[in-house]
């Protein structure tokens, strides 16, 4: 299958007087050869506590949960099926990666601490045929010094941190325009 895009952006001004660009929204299908028009799929994938988002620590992790941020995110790209998928458990992870990851157009995956510590999670995303996007709510390089390291990032397509519960979106872009 081969996916077309169709992206545009506009300039607007801003209540304050400033200039506002909006994001261009994912106008991603793919064709099959009948002429069939169908959705791209993304999986979305958080790993530990952060089924706890809006509870834990929300100076770091902000106020809200995901799933309160998830229809957003489907309603800006409503020409993509979006899952979400969340599991505290690192097998239960991998279980996951291997079911989607042959057949999906992409994954954004938050492995949380699995991130710094799983060769298992890596060993698994280098042998996927969907291109996974890390993602980090936090900037981990302003945290503590065991989280500047990425055990899963060799294996990844990308890698976005930082940005609050919009690096996810900025995730969801990237396997868009790629």
């Amino acid at each position: 299958m081969q996916g077309q895009g169709d992206a545009s952006a506009s300039v607007t001004e801003s209540p304050t007087g400033g200039r506002l660009r909006s994001v261009p929204v994912c106008k991603f299908t793919a064709k099959e050869p009948k002429g069939k028009t169908i959705m791209k799929k993304i999986l979305i994938m958080n790993g530990p506590n952060l089924n706890l988002l809006g509870v834990r620590e929300p100076g770091i992790y902000g106020k809200s949960s995901f799933e309160s941020y998830l229809p957003t995110l489907r309603s800006e790209f409503a020409d993509v099926t979006l899952e979400y998928y969340q599991s505290n458990i690192e097998g239960e992870l991998i279980n996951k990666l291997q079911e989607v990851g042959f057949s999906y157009d992409g994954i954004v995956l938050n492995a949380g601490a699995y991130t710094h510590t799983s060769v298992a999670l890596l060993d698994c995303i280098r042998s996927l045929k969907s291109p996974v996007v890390e993602v980090h709510i936090s900037n981990v390089h302003q945290r503590e010094e065991f989280r500047h390291h990425s055990m899963i990032s060799a294996g990844c397509k990308g890698v976005i941190c930082g940005f609050g519960l919009d690096s996810y979106r900025l995730a969801v872009q990237g396997i868009c325009n790629s």
